[in-house]
């Protein structure tokens, strides 16, 4: 049978999210970031990534989230419009395999202006994961002016 695409699910509170595996550049253990004073309110700050900084964003605060702490929060690397930066969640699930059939495409509500960066949402085991697309979370100008 013909595989869509491979993703990675993650947590952010109760809700399972995934992103597509080629967006994915490493996931890494929580690290304290350095903060950054007057950043916007979902960049938890910066941490020093293979010799250069990187942005961390915290999900659960960029998508209107209650906030708690998690005892087993990642980072995920990603590669978000050509720029490298870190999204904060809760826990890494597992990476699977995801066929044609169990993926379907958002209903027009769910992708408003707001939520724009749901791209689909996938079946799974009779639970329902949010797709996102790591290039309609941050703008490539929100990029620019956190790297520089």
């Amino acid at each position: 049978m013909q595989l869509e695409r491979k993703v990675i699910i993650f947590k952010l509170g109760n809700e399972e999210f995934a992103c597509d595996i080629q967006h994915v550049e490493r996931i890494l253990g929580y690290v304290e970031p350095t903060k950054i004073p007057e950043a916007p309110y979902y960049v938890e700050g910066v941490i020093n990534y293979q010799e250069s900084i990187l942005p961390i964003i915290n999900l659960k605060r960029k998508f209107n989230m209650d906030y708690n702490e998690s005892s087993d929060k990642k980072i995920i690397v990603v590669k978000s419009n050509q720029k490298t930066v870190g999204f904060l969640v809760d826990t890494v699930l597992e990476v699977s395999d995801i066929r044609n059939e169990n993926i379907e495409t958002s209903p027009d509500i769910v992708t408003a202006s707001k939520n724009r960066y749901i791209q689909n949402m996938i079946k799974l085991s009779g639970r329902i994961i949010l797709e996102i697309n790591p290039d309609k979370i941050l703008s490539k100008d929100d990029i620019d002016s956190l790297l520089n």
